[in-house]
């Protein structure tokens, strides 16, 4: 493998973690990161908030798991914790509080809750032990030349040029990988070079941070358990139809929760924010005796109201100069907790790709002693690149809006229940056909997320003919039977009846 200079712009999880790819197949790796180290606990996190707990699934812990460093895998799952499916809240009409489990699986398996600034912080930590591997905090890229491959950052601390203003400084590379957010500078510069499609959106709905704090700070193993206020094998959700508030645990027994709703909700509440207790009360009964109203209050004015942005676009690179990845190529909603998993899945995917046409160009002709040119070889993977993830990015972006919903709203639907159980049936005891959860398949596979869909909606369409034919065709034979005992032409109702069943099956396979 001839040895190249990348640099990674974006130190967060998938920056970092395409960053030790990089290095562990030998490459000199430059990280360029707009904040201060990540791991000072005064830089400033994501977002402005305190705390994000990610939905780690299988697409995350296997891109971690192909990244070359056991370490890695062995210290995050040490942390995580399990969440086997979700926890409905809800008030019956009695006035009685309830509580509803939804299990994720019906095979049991778990997704699991993770610390995002635990998750960095062990990326960082095994990156910097790294001899091939350089940091450069504080650094803004303000410029890229891709045709010349150079780049150029703006150095932000009190380092600045004879005018005070800040110092600039020009960085050459082989192969620039931008995993530097919604609000990339890599993709805009990269924007200039290629004609890519773009589409942003912001839905109509913000968000904000809140928390249930610890019930106690024991921490012997009999008494783990007792720190949590709700069970911490679950997603929490107060369905409130047109918004929600959903609760994940953290390690310390408390939970990190986000009320979702729209705007105009929000304004209405920031008029007056003495109104948020008894908002609460009525549409997520319960909360408020986990989170007091003056700790409520108090979040709701503190932490900021953010919105929610979905981007897509295509393709993601540029030649064999550069590439996107991360919420830089597709930014989504949060609501099928696949944002960060999608990003890492980007790196596991795009290195598979690296290899396979180093392979590929390297076994063309073996008589040939000259090495292949690296940047055909990446030129050819990136074009792959594009043209294979692009679709799945879409799709996922797709589902998490759905997913809102569901979330909101579904959960609570009688028809949202039956297809549910009915796919989770044939799953266990039809195995053969290959049935699963649309769920299912997201979060515990690694197929395609593109396929994901084509698959669900078959198996939907399927669903709705097996109904539609279990359900009228023993109204229709009951008629047609009694109908046949009345009617003095009894043979040839028979051929009708046997006519109608073959139009059922043939409608059925079509």
């Amino acid at each position: 493998m001839t040895k190249q200079r990348y640099i990674v712009v974006g130190a967060g999880p998938v920056g970092s973690l395409a960053a030790l790819y990089a290095a562990n197949r030998g490459h000199e790796v430059e990280i360029y990161e707009l904040r201060s180290d990540l791991r000072d606990p005064s830089t400033t996190p994501l977002n402005f908030t305190k705390s994000i707990n990610l939905a780690l699934s299988e697409r995350g812990i296997n891109a971690m798991r192909h990244a070359g460093s056991k370490a890695l895998l062995d210290h995050v799952m040490n942390s995580v914790i399990p969440m086997s499916g979700r926890m409905i809240h809800g008030k019956r009409t009695s006035g009685e509080l309830y509580e509803e489990s939804q299990q994720y699986d019906i095979h049991g398996r778990d997704i699991f809750a993770a610390d995002r600034a635990e998750l960095n912080k062990t990326l960082l930590d095994i990156l910097e032990k790294m001899p091939n591997v350089k940091f450069n905090f504080n650094h803004k890229l303000t410029g890229a030349d891709f045709k010349r491959r150079v780049a150029w950052f703006e150095v932000r601390n009190p380092e600045t040029s004879a005018d005070g203003r800040p110092k600039e400084v020009e960085v050459s590379f082989d192969f620039m990988m931008g995993a530097d957010g919604a609000h990339s500078s890599v993709r805009y510069h990269l924007m200039k070079y290629i004609r890519m499609d773009y589409q942003q959106e912001y839905i109509d709905t913000l968000w904000c941070e809140f928390q249930i704090k610890p019930k106690s700070r024991r921490h012997n193993q009999h008494s783990a358990l007792e720190r949590f206020a709700i069970s911490p094998n679950h997603l929490h959700i107060w369905p409130g139809k047109q918004f929600m508030f959903i609760a994940i645990p953290s390690e310390d027994g408390s939970f990190t929760c986000t009320l979702f709703m729209p705007s105009a909700n929000y304004a209405t509440l920031e008029a007056d924010s003495s109104k948020l207790p008894s908002f609460f009360d009525q549409h997520f009964p319960g909360v408020t005796s986990l989170i007091p109203p003056k700790e409520l209050i108090a979040s709701f004015e503190a932490n900021p109201h953010l919105p929610l942005i979905s981007i897509k676009c295509k393709p993601y690179h540029f030649g064999s100069a550069a590439v996107i990845l991360g919420d830089a190529a597709h930014a989504m909603v949060p609501f099928y907790g696949q944002g960060m998993n999608a990003g890492l899945e980007d790196v596991r995917t795009l290195f598979a790709l690296l290899d396979k046409h180093e392979a590929t160009e390297e076994s063309n002709d073996p008589r040939d002693p000259a090495p292949a040119d690296p940047t055909v070889q990446r030129r050819a993977a990136l074009a792959e690149y594009s043209a294979v993830r692009a679709p799945d990015a879409h799709a996922i972006n797709d589902l998490a809006l759905q997913n809102y919903v569901e979330m909101r709203a579904s959960v609570l639907s009688p028809t949202y229940r039956l297809r549910k159980a009915l796919e989770e049936w044939l799953s266990v005891y039809v195995p053969r056909l290959g049935w699963q959860t649309k769920y299912s398949r997201v979060s515990f596979s690694n197929e395609r997320y593109s396929h994901v869909i084509a698959r669900s909606d078959h198996q939907g369409r399927v669903l709705t003919r097996v109904l539609q034919f279990a359900f009228w065709t023993p109204l229709v034979l009951g008629l047609v039977g009694f109908r046949y005992w009345r009617h003095p032409g009894r043979p040839s109702m028979v051929g009708n009846v046997v006519e109608y069943i073959g139009g059922l099956v043939r409608h059925f396979r079509g």
